[in-house]
């Protein structure tokens, strides 16, 4: 699901004249937004474009990759198990 609301708020980003805080883009932007302030803090905006969406979408899929993916983790912990 986060994945979704990242993708949002990275095309949100392209049109920075968005009123984040009406609808529709307030459902993208407010439960994003607690985990993006302290990311900016350590990932500044690079040339004016704040990144952090993209980092955080990046990561997000890996760590599903590594975990659900076919070769995940947890779904080769699931096959010894059984």
């Amino acid at each position: 699901m986060f994945s979704f609301l990242f993708i949002a708020r990275i095309v949100m980003s392209w049109y920075p004249k968005i009123p984040v805080g009406k609808f529709p883009y307030v459902l993208a932007y407010a439960p994003t937004e607690p985990i993006l302030i302290p990311t900016r803090k350590l990932i500044p905006p690079l040339g004016g474009v704040d990144v952090t969406p993209v980092v955080w979408f990046g990561l997000i899929s890996f760590l599903s990759e590594i975990l659900i993916g076919p070769q995940g983790l947890l779904v080769l912990l699931s096959q010894q198990v059984g």
